[in-house]
């Protein structure tokens, strides 16, 4: 049986963190980072396939994460998800190289269809990536 995609899950707050492992942790391996440093920690350490990204989180900026993940590896997908949602924070986040932009509180349902969308087109993507060089 193939290995799990990893997920890693990120915000400050520890309700829509555990909300977003408990529904994911059946269908793909799921870790958890209350802070934006101790993500990219994670990141820097472990393989990632793609990170569900809160904004505002104290210290640095969920744009300053999304832009770091990006920059170590832009092949790890994510997805941003904020309270706070707004055009401009939508058109910032998708500029910076998020995959899709999702208010909270979320539908489960929405979520779990993003990801699996996510995830497959990075497989996709994956696939033609050798192709192509």
């Amino acid at each position: 049986m193939p290995n799990k995609e990893t997920i890693l899950v990120v915000d400050d707050e520890i309700g829509p963190r555990e909300s977003l492992r408990m529904i994911l942790k059946s269908l793909y391996e799921v870790h958890t980072a209350a802070s934006g440093e101790e993500a990219l920690r994670f990141i820097q350490a472990n393989n990632v396939d793609l990170v569900l990204l809160d904004l505002n989180m104290p210290g640095r900026s969920g744009f300053g994460v999304l832009e770091a993940i990006k920059d170590f590896r832009s092949d790890i997908e994510v997805i941003v998800i904020t309270g706070y949602k707004t055009l401009e924070n939508a058109k910032e986040a998708i500029r910076l190289g998020a995959e899709d932009f999702i208010p909270k509180p979320f539908n489960v349902p929405d979520i779990v269809a993003m990801v699996a969308r996510v995830l497959e087109k990075r497989r996709k993507n994956l696939k033609i990536k050798p192709l192509a060089e």
